[in-house]
Order: C-alpha cells, then structure tokens, then sequence
C-alpha cells in the first residue's frame, strides 16, 4: 500500500470522525449553523474554495481506483469534495438551503451525521492497519 494512501486514509478518516462526533455532539448548534452557514455566501465561497483545493489535491496525487477499499475510499472522498466543493461554488444560497430542506436535515440529523461518523471509523481503522495486514 502507497504511504499516500495510508497518510490520506488516516487524515480523512481522523477528520471526518473527529468532526461528525463533534457535530453529533452539538445537535442544536449545528442545526443552527449549518443553515446559517449555506445561507451565507461569503462564507461558502471560502468553504467552497476549500473543499475545491483539497479535493483536486487528493484526485490529482491520488486517483487510485484499484487495490482494495482504502485506496478506493480516499479517491472517492476526494471526489466528493471536488464536486462539493464546485457546487457550492455556483449554487446560490436559496438553492443550498432548499437541498437542505428537501434532505430534512433536522429531522433525520442523527442519521445524517452517523453515516460520516462511521465512515470516520472505518477509514481510520482502514489506514491505522494497513500496515499490519499487509505483512
């Protein structure tokens, strides 16, 4: 296994499980910045710009679409992050806040954050073995 892809499996899967906790956490916080934070553009322009960066980083060093689940799942979060990343860019505020309404996002918030939460895990778990399971 590349150390890239070792290096990318335990930032995104630390990231995204330290995060997601957070937020499952802090329900009422996040329900409250969330919709806060897409209805502000410059904010999300900044965000957008972000996520933009880190996922053509990730998909130009590492567009590996073979070799078992790790390699596999850190290309395709950095593909989710370019695409988010460029939707953010171009979608207006209303548009964003009204996928976030269709989602039902306050409603169904613990299933929502609980997908990230475990793929947090199962990435970390992916990246911090992988070394050992390949000896």
């Amino acid at each position: 296994m590349k150390p890239l892809t070792v290096f990318l499996g335990r930032l995104l899967g630390l990231f995204t499980l330290i995060t997601s906790f957070w937020l499952l956490t802090e329900r009422q916080n996040t329900l409250s910045t969330i919709p806060a934070l897409l209805g502000d553009r410059p904010a999300m322009v900044i965000f957008a710009i972000i996520a933009l960066a880190g996922g053509l980083a990730i998909i130009l060093a590492h567009n590996i679409w073979s070799g078992g689940v790790l390699p596999i799942l850190v290309t395709l979060i950095g593909w989710v992050m370019l695409i988010r990343g460029v939707l953010f860019l171009f979608l207006p505020p209303e548009a964003t806040l009204g996928i976030l309404a269709a989602m039902q996002f306050e409603r169904l918030f613990y299933i929502y954050l609980t997908i990230p939460f475990v793929l947090g895990l199962y990435l970390s778990y992916l990246a911090f073995t992988a070394h050992s399971r390949r000896e």
